[in-house]
């Protein structure tokens, strides 16, 4: 059976993800490029590869990893299976616990600390040694539930995974530098609710510790760079100002616990800027020194547009 015409999976998958059509121009600039280095990559190494890809919220990396499966899987002949770091959440009562026990922070889900590594690390080891009839279930978060879909309702990667994309907006930062920059705050968050330090120094140690091997793995790393942080926060506040339109529905007034607002209810303009805050240390760190170490960097403009990647060859 033959691969279908590469001209009519980009219209699918435009189609599909609602995209204009210009986003065709995108693909043959950008993502066709980055498809082919990948391949190339693949194929000098014995043993399956593992990609990251990072990008601050809004940068577009969920479709970008979309189209990359899509097109080494049903182009390149090459078995893709992708998952998102978001995938990989705590539960909400696992969350619960990290927050009476740890810091009230650690009940929003986004920084280090609140997946399960551990959970990730099971399913990335699972799609290398799998058989081609084995059936490797990949987590899945129900963010309209704040909570891991139940095991039973995970979505299943038949095979050998000869590539594994993994996508999140903290996919390879590395912790602080010094003890002095992660005390002083970054924003009004840290200052009033973390006084102490004692949240960052706990998503210091998780990025020290298992995060960091957990990143390590990779064999390649590729950066969606966002113009700013304040770029970030914009693309946010829109996001939220476009479910508003489309359900006809004001933001709730007077939320009890505004740190559980999560990016699947409708949030106030206010509590955007509240829940960007928990990853705006990480965000700003990683634009500042990623783009020099990263083994592909696309800039992303401030119409979401994309550049051509820049892609570095390992030595």
């Amino acid at each position: 059976m033959s691969a279908p015409d590469l001209t009519t999976t980009i219209q699918k998958l435009i189609r599909q993800e609602s995209l204009p059509d210009s986003y065709a121009d995108t693909f043959k600039k950008t993502i066709l490029p980055l498809a082919q280095h990948l391949c190339t990559l693949r194929q000098a190494r014995a043993a399956p590869i593992i990609i990251g890809i990072h990008g601050a919220q809004g940068t577009g990396k969920s479709t970008l990893t979309l189209f990359l499966s899509e097109l080494l899987t049903t182009h390149y002949r090459i078995p893709t299976a992708s998952f998102s770091l978001d995938d990989l959440y705590l539960t909400r009562a696992e969350r619960e616990t990290l927050a009476e026990e740890v810091h009230p922070l650690f009940i929003t889900r986004g920084v280090p600390g609140t997946h399960d590594i551990v959970l990730g690390q099971q399913v990335i080891d699972q799609l290398k040694a799998a058989g081609p009839d084995t059936e490797t279930p990949v987590p899945a978060f129900d963010k309209s539930r704040d909570d891991r879909h139940p095991p039973d309702q995970w979505p299943v990667f038949r095979g050998r995974a000869d590539t594994i994309l993994i996508e999140g907006w903290c996919m390879g930062a590395v912790p602080a530098a010094s003890e002095k920059e992660l005390m002083q705050p970054v924003n009004d968050l840290e200052e009033a609710e973390d006084p102490e330090g004692t949240w960052r120094q706990y998503v210091n140690r998780c990025l020290k510790g298992e995060y960091g091997q957990f990143f390590n793995q990779v064999d390649s790393l590729i950066m969606l760079r966002a113009p700013s942080m304040e770029c970030v926060l914009q693309w946010r506040t829109l996001q939220e100002h476009k479910l508003r339109e489309r359900s006809g529905s004001a933001p709730e007034e007077g939320a009890e616990n505004v740190e559980v607002a999560q990016p699947s209810r409708i949030m106030s303009d206010e509590e955007v800027v509240r829940f960007i805050m928990h990853y705006e240390r990480i965000t700003r760190a990683s634009l500042v020194e990623m783009p020099a170490r990263a083994d592909c960097l696309v800039n992303v403009g401030e119409d979401h547009s994309f550049s051509e990647p820049l892609i570095r060859q390992r030595q």
